[in-house]
């Protein structure tokens, strides 16, 4: 018995080293997202850290459409970045899971 806990720990270290090298990665993951008429542009890493925004110069000049045009694309960009990091984790925390009563919820 003891030795299956030993067994399952080392896993779950294994597990959580693969995890973290994940996200590691997926800070040069990158994605792009624009606006439907390509005036704003972001890219944004999978771990949802913005590295860039390219701003029309039509839109400078009025300010609550910046806004807005902001605050859509960078929403868009966060959303596809979320799927992209969860569906990355999944799949490593589902690899790395030892079979454990209870912890059904990593499947």
């Amino acid at each position: 018995m003891f030795g299956d806990m030993m067994g399952m720990m080392s896993k779950l270290k294994e597990a959580q080293k693969k995890v973290e090298e994940t996200k590691e990665r997926l800070n040069s993951v990158l994605l792009d997202e624009s606006s439907s008429d390509n005036k704003l542009s972001v890219t944004i890493t999978a771990n949802r850290t913005i590295k860039s925004l390219e701003i029309n110069d039509e839109l400078l000049e009025d300010k609550e459409m910046l806004e807005d045009y902001l605050i859509l694309t960078i929403n868009k960009a966060i959303e596809k970045a979320t799927k992209v990091n969860e569906a990355e984790l999944a799949a490593v925390a589902k690899e790395g899971m030892p079979n454990i009563p209870g912890m059904d919820m990593f499947k």
